[in-house]
């Protein structure tokens, strides 16, 4: 009787750890541009070039990060690791994705807050911190089309997502610290507003976490890990989320940073490879020098690695829970209204009128020419050197 052929493995199933960190950490340096970048260069690697993955494979990947809190580029690639290697692979592979860009914004957080820094650098950072609020508007302008493609098409649906829109605009313009709460608040509505009322429960217990947490971070390394653990675990909607969930405390509250200092900490996290998100090590090192950094990128990052490797095996009923869909759809709104209405304290922090004409033609290069972001900020600072160098104020 001949015997049967082996049976053979699945694509994934005996890619070593090694090429996993290689692969990982090439993608972590060449991952300019933010989550898009992201995922067409993981689209590459594990489904064009090496077939580690099928396209639905990868496709339900993407869905199901975009369904989790923090940031979904990061989760998808934590994702696609633990498909091969499972929990080794997803730390390894994550743990490369992020570190060469931590690397850098640590090195060019230590240069842009010296305080005795170059005035080119100094000109560099007032030139890009002026055009951030521009990205901020043009971060959420492009978060509106897929947003209002989830809500569906009736008039009630389509209005509560504008209400929602404004109100997280509104809360990000005025309530800094609590606009988590406002966030929360949107996606709890509206699953009370989809349940019949027979089934309908009290959304309050999904707020006390965030509220003990508020209130148990009165400064110092609480502090640095409360405003961390909001970026990471209770933000939706894209990397640039973080940044009404981080400015007023930021700034206001723990005054680890002055405003411009801020919008200097966004640009960074925009110019550098890797994850948008890594604008928290920045804030971490005004707090607190490298082990600060380095602590507010481990708690922002954390629960990346635990909602990927705990939730992997299930996330086939959390896509199809309508509650939670629910939930994500209008917090989603209310999150592109907050990146928005983050605009408004961002340009509030200017605070020389050469500012001004930057902030604009960055807004021309990008809402009416549709150009990158990144070549923004960088044609942004070096006009900044320019006018610096030539006399004008930093």
């Amino acid at each position: 009787m001949p015997t049967p052929p082996p049976t053979e493995p699945a694509p994934g199933d005996s890619v070593p750890l090694a090429t996993i960190a290689g692969q990982w950490a090439r993608l972590g340096c060449i991952g300019f541009g933010g989550p898009p970048t992201h995922i067409a260069l993981l689209r590459r690697l594990c489904v064009d070039d090496r077939g580690w993955l099928t396209a639905g494979e990868f496709e339900d990947g993407v869905a199901a990060t975009n369904l989790l809190p923090g940031p979904a580029s990061t989760q998808l690639a934590i994702l696609c690791a633990w498909r091969l290697r499972r929990a080794p692979g997803a730390v390894i592979g994550g743990l490369c994705f992020i570190v060469p860009g931590l690397a850098l914004i640590l090195a060019l957080a230590a240069l842009f807050l010296a305080t005795s820094a170059p005035t080119w650098v100094l000109g560099a950072a007032a030139g890009a911190g002026a055009a951030v609020p521009a990205v901020a508007l043009n971060a959420a302008w492009s978060l509106v089309p897929a947003s209002r493609a989830r809500i569906g098409g009736t008039r009630s649906a389509r209005t509560r997502w504008a209400i929602y829109a404004a109100v997280g605009a509104l809360a990000a313009a005025t309530l800094g610290t609590f606009l988590v709460l406002v966030l929360a608040a949107c996606g709890l509505v509206e699953i009370a507003v989809r349940r019949d009322r027979r089934r309908r429960r009290p959304g309050a217990p999904a707020l006390v976490p965030a509220l003990v947490g508020h209130a148990a971070a009165v400064g110092g390394v609480g502090a640095l890990v409360w405003v961390a653990l909001k970026v990471g675990s209770l933000s939706y909607g894209g990397g640039f989320v973080i940044v009404p969930l981080m400015q007023h405390d930021v700034v206001h509250v723990y005054h680890w940073m002055s405003g411009p200092q801020f919008l200097n900490a966004v640009a960074l996290g925009q110019v550098t490879p890797g994850p948008v998100v890594q604008t928290v090590a920045v804030v971490g090192y005004a707090a607190g020098g490298v082990a600060g950094g380095l602590l507010a990128a481990a708690v922002a990052f954390g629960p990346s690695f635990l909602f990927v490797i705990l939730g992997a095996p299930h996330f086939d009923r959390l896509r199809a829970s309508r509650s939670v869909q629910a939930f994500l759809t209008r917090a989603g709104a209310s999150v592109i209204g907050a990146i928005a209405g983050s605009a408004v304290p961002l340009g509030l922090a200017l605070q020389h009128l050469w500012q001004l004409p930057v902030l604009a033609a960055a807004m021309v290069w990008l809402l009416v020419a549709r150009r990158g972001v990144v070549v923004a900020l960088l044609l942004a600072g070096a006009v900044g050197v320019g006018l610096v160098l030539a006399g004008l104020p930093t």
